[in-house]
């Protein structure tokens, strides 16, 4: 299982990134996909979810009509719309998998939100 996060940058208040994530190894389009966070001196946090076909989708209150995650199985990616962003939404913002009862995560993409 291999997840390579892309996307990540320096991006004013209120601005807006993409995160791309790409996945191998398995059979992408079988497992649901989330995207995490880690701000430096806070716990990793869970930030969205999707289920394996992309109909079904959950977020943590605190990116809620804000972050969008969808995913396209043909390009075996998932992927995380952040709009209005905000300081404290500057993190690492990691890609994970359950599969086969193992968590994958990739090594992260860094997201700071500053002016």
């Amino acid at each position: 299982v291999q997840l390579v996060e892309s996307g990540g940058g320096l991006v004013q208040p209120g601005g807006s990134l993409r995160l791309s994530c790409a996945a191998s190894g398995f059979t992408f389009s079988n497992y649901a996909m989330s995207w995490e966070r880690q701000a430096p001196g806070k716990e990793r946090e869970l930030v969205a979810g999707i289920n394996s076909v992309g109909d079904s989708t959950n977020y943590a209150d605190s990116v809620k009509g804000r972050f969008t995650i969808s995913r396209d199985n043909a390009k075996n990616t998932v992927y995380l719309q952040m709009n209005s962003l905000k300081p404290e939404d500057t993190a690492v913002y990691y890609c994970k998998a359950l599969v086969y009862y193992h968590y994958y995560w990739g090594q992260g993409t860094q997201v700071t939100v500053s002016s």
